[in-house]
This record gives C-alpha cells, sequence and structure tokens, in this order.
C-alpha cells in the first residue's frame, strides 16, 4: 500500500515510516498539515494516517478539508487524545479508525490491513489462474501452496493482478513501492519482477508476466502445452 503520514513527531514519524516500509509499505511522511491536499491530488495513495496534534493546525480541521474535497481513502486517526469525545468527534468527521498514543506497531499494521480488507472497491481475496492472494493476510497461494515472497515481490503481484490483463507502467509500480525518500530509480523494477517472475516459473503456476518495452507489465495466463 502506498500511505501518507501525516505526523508532526519527525522521531516517530521517520520510525513509522521505516517500520512500514519494511512490512511491504510505501510510506511519505509529512510533518505539517499544509502540503497534504496536494500530496493527496498529486499521488495515488490507498490510506492516510493522520495525527490530531499538527503544529499549523488541528488535524481535524484537515481531515474535515479532506472529506469536503471528496477526499474518500481510508484515514487512520493517531492522537495523544483518547477522551471517549475526542474519538467520536474523530470519527464523526471522518476517520475510518482512531488510535490513541502511545500504541503498539503491531496494532496499527492490524488496523491498515483491515482497513485493506473493508476497501468497497476490492474483494477479500485475488485470483487470476492458480494464484489466490489474500492482501489483507499479505500472503499468498498457487495451487493451494503458499509461494515464498518478499514484500516487494507481493506488492508487485497484488498489482498486477489486481491489474490482470492489462498494463501496468513502471512508474505506477514505482510509485506504489517506494516513498519520496527512496534511492531506488524505475529499474529497480525490473529486479522484483525479474525474481517474481522466477518463482511463479519455479511453482509451475501456469502464470507469466510479459513485458511490453516502452509500456510496462502484464500478468497473464500462459499455455503449458
Amino acid at each position: 500500500m502506498r500511505i501518507l503520514l501525516i505526523e508532526d513527531d519527525h522521531l516517530l514519524g521517520e520510525g513509522l515510516a521505516r517500520a512500514l516500509g519494511q512490512s511491504g509499505h510505501a510510506c511519505d511522511h509529512l510533518t505539517h498539515g499544509r502540503g497534504a491536499m496536494a500530496a493527496l491530488a498529486a499521488t495515488p495513495y490507498d490510506l492516510v494516517i493522520l495525527d490530531l496534534g499538527l503544529p499549523d493546525g488541528d488535524g481535524i480541521d484537515l481531515l474535515a478539508q479532506m472529506r469536503r474535497q471528496s477526499v474518500t481513502l481510508p484515514v487512520i486517526i493517531l492522537s495523544a487524545r483518547d477522551g471517549l469525545q475526542d474519538r467520536i468527534r474523530g470519527l464523526d468527521v471522518g476517520g475510518d479508525d482512531y488510535l490513541a498514543k502511545p500504541f503498539a506497531l503491531g496494532e496499527l499494521e492490524a488496523r491498515i490491513r483491515a482497513l485493506a480488507r473493508r476497501k468497497p472497491a476490492s474483494p477479500g481475496l485475488y485470483t487470476f489462474g492458480s494464484l489466490e492472494l489474500d492482501p489483507g493476510a499479505r500472503s499468498v497461494s498457487c495451487n493451494g501452496e503458499e509461494l515464498d515472497l518478499t514484500a516487494r515481490e507481493l506488492a508487485v503481484l497484488e498489482l498486477l493482478i489486481r491489474h490482470a490483463g492489462k498494463v501496468v507502467s513502471k512508474q505506477r509500480f514505482f510509485e506504489a513501492l517506494y516513498d519520496w525518500h527512496a534511492k531506488a530509480n524505475p529499474s529497480a523494477i525490473e529486479v522484483h519482477v525479474s525474481r517474481l517472475r522466477r518463482k511463479l516459473e519455479h511453482a509451475d503456476a501456469g502464470v507469466g508476466i510479459r513485458m511490453l518495452r516502452g509500456l510496462g507489465y502484464r500478468l497473464e495466463l500462459v499455455d503449458r502445452e
């Protein structure tokens, strides 16, 4: 998932971004509310994590602005305000979940997975040929046997299977897999695709990844005859 984290505590924000990155997400971190709307307009995010105590305004006001401007992405509110009325207000304004500080990283990741499963435009499982991908459990199986994929390989396969039969550009992969500060470049996608392709072949998945030069990659069924 591509996540926008708006958290004014620099150390906490950078720590969360790194941890979420290790879980296979691409996480961009802002320390102020300004710039959030521009970032949301420019980047195809899947989720927003929003702190309420921002130095340039109340996160509640930013959330209300997002909803007024038809930003429908799931929003997890992070806040030291743990009173009942604070939680009610945050959810009423448009938050999808509310997590009080301090919190455990594992709980935040579980809530991210729960929101991923609840996305109305997305089924619980993605299937293509012999493959079955569970985005909530972050797992994929082939003919009923789990495939051992890295977080990046799983993210590549998820993007391909969500757009099965269609071409996905390298830039779209890069936007989904890497945050603003990543030192990788779009050519790194070739490495992940190559490794994923070999694993699919080794598992006799009957599914291939076709490269269309200058356009991107497409997931296809492979004729085994």
